[in-house]
């Protein structure tokens, strides 16, 4: 995992769009007191954004997971035996 840049809450508040610019780039953990309390995620472009709305939703990971069982039991199709 890349290092992720930690800034107070009190340091975002002041200057939050600056802080959102900085995490289309990385990750941002903001802290209280000392200790993370959430983190800071930006987004380059719609694409970023509609990638991360589709890794959280527990329907896709779901599906995803059935996949990767039926696979994993061969119950797969080869794309050769697909009908173009």
């Amino acid at each position: 995992m890349s290092d992720m840049k930690k800034v107070a809450l009190n340091q975002v508040k002041d200057e939050f769009s600056k802080y959102l610019r900085m995490a289309e780039g990385e990750e941002i953990v903001i802290t209280r007191h000392g200790k993370p309390a959430g983190v800071l995620r930006g987004f380059k472009s719609e694409d970023d954004w509609f990638d991360y709305r589709l890794e959280q939703d527990p329907r896709f990971l779901r599906r995803m997971a059935e996949a990767r069982a039926s696979l994993a039991a061969r119950k797969g199709i080869k794309i050769e035996e697909l009908d173009r």
